[in-house]
């Protein structure tokens, strides 16, 4: 070749072209044996929907149910902190081209296809974005890498035979949430609220959005948090600091169950500090979500 007919600098030592990466294929197969795949959702963040959703995991699975959680938040993944598996790292199974287990010593190659397992604690499959990210570290992503890593989360698990796998939403009603109702068989969603205004408002734009017809998702339910708050040492009384009835208000307004009203104590704050979910113990956070779990499962 004559590098006069080159336009532009020559360069006696070109790079070698690189091989393009194939794009991620991931199906179905790991959510097989999923029976009911439920978003739980927030038109806007402090509501406490990812301590509702925990809680409601480790309820589910007192009552004997199986049951997984996928952290979908991957901006703020908080469920390795809630469930006090932050030292934990997912075991990964790789399978050849043919779906068998590869042997150890056999050389990963690009046909090989790596199924994580969750983490698993309190009776429930966990999975968070968490795991594979220092505590302190920004995930500085945009839309279509936080929904390829939710995908991940989800369709690289090897959830195995579940009755219900809930998924943590971020807040907001933004690419996220639209990539997972396309692209997961949703069942449906609950959303959660506080009694608020300010909340509520925002609640209304999450019912609107999985019931717009792009999306056109069932609503199964909505759960009021921080409904009151029950001092320890006075557990029959009630006080109602951020207002009363509003998840009641907007259940009537949208014809929505309303699932359950959450009391706001002591408990649930340090049990989520802790790592202990605080219906792993009787009380009255387990009294509520136990009542929130009947009316959810009461079509089975």
């Amino acid at each position: 070749m004559n590098p006069y007919d080159i336009k532009g600098p020559y360069n006696p030592h070109p790079p070698k072209p690189q091989p393009k990466k194939r794009p991620l294929e991931l199906g179905m197969e790991q959510l097989a044996g999923v029976q009911h795949i439920i978003a739980v959702a927030s038109g806007k963040g402090g509501v406490g929907k990812s301590t509702v959703a925990v809680n409601l995991a480790v309820t589910l699975a007192r009552l004997g149910y199986k049951v997984g959680l996928a952290d979908a938040d991957v901006y703020g993944p908080s469920i390795p902190t809630m469930t006090g598996t932050e030292d934990e790292i997912p075991d990964v199974e790789v399978y050849d081209e043919m779906g068998e287990p590869l042997p150890e010593e056999a050389e990963i190659t690009e046909d090989c296809k790596e199924i994580m397992i969750p983490v698993e604690k309190y009776g429930v499959k966990w999975m968070s974005i968490g795991y594979f990210a220092r505590p302190e570290q920004a995930l500085i992503w945009r839309g279509p890498m936080a929904c390829n890593a939710l995908k991940q989360m989800l369709l690289q698990v090897k959830w195995g035979e579940l009755d219900y796998l809930l998924i943590d939403l971020p807040p907001g009603t933004g690419d996220i949430h639209i990539s997972l109702v396309h692209d997961i068989p949703l069942t449906g969603a609950i959303i959660v609220t506080t009694p608020q205004t300010v909340a509520l408002a925002d609640v209304e734009k999450c019912v609107n959005m999985f019931r717009n017809p792009q999306v056109n998702k069932p609503i199964l339910g909505i759960i009021e948090n921080m409904s009151w708050f029950t001092p320890a040492e006075l557990p029959e009384n009630r006080y109602y600091i951020f207002g009363r009835d509003g998840g009641q208000l907007i259940a009537d307004k949208y014809g929505i169950d309303l699932l359950g009203q959450i009391p706001l104590v002591q408990s649930v704050r340090e049990g989520g500090d802790d790592g202990t979910p605080a219906a792993l113990q009787d009380g009255p956070l387990y009294d509520a979500m136990h009542a929130a779990a009947d009316a959810l499962t009461s079509g089975d």
